[in-house]
């Protein structure tokens, strides 16, 4: 059992994404769900996830969907804010750096 134990964690170390893969998806989705969407990720069939879908973040839950559906690509078209960013802080500074220059120049 011990090594069964070790090989699975193993597992889980080299492959850290293997369990949030979409296995699964809807081709529906009702629109009271879509209004609630907090974010949304696009899963790509390459690596570890052999399915193409979106991934709706709605509190602790999550759906996944697929992108064919027309509704959802209406949907993120308008909500592309809602995709996770890494650069989060970069406009804000930009205008910091504006602003300090205007106070300079006064």
């Amino acid at each position: 059992i011990s090594m069964l134990f070790l090989t699975l964690l193993l597992f889980l170390a080299l492959f850290p994404g293997a369990f949030s893969c979409c296995t699964k998806m809807s081709d529906e989705i009702p629109r009271g769900i879509l209004r609630r969407v907090e974010r949304f990720e696009i899963q790509k069939a390459d690596g570890l996830c052999h399915l193409e879908a979106v991934i709706l973040y709605i509190g602790r839950k999550k759906f996944c969907v697929s992108p064919q559906i027309r509704k959802v690509k209406t949907w993120m078209k308008k909500n592309k804010h809602k995709i996770p960013r890494k650069k989060s802080h970069g406009r804000r500074q930009r205008r910091r750096r504006i602003i300090k220059k205007k106070e300079k120049k006064q």
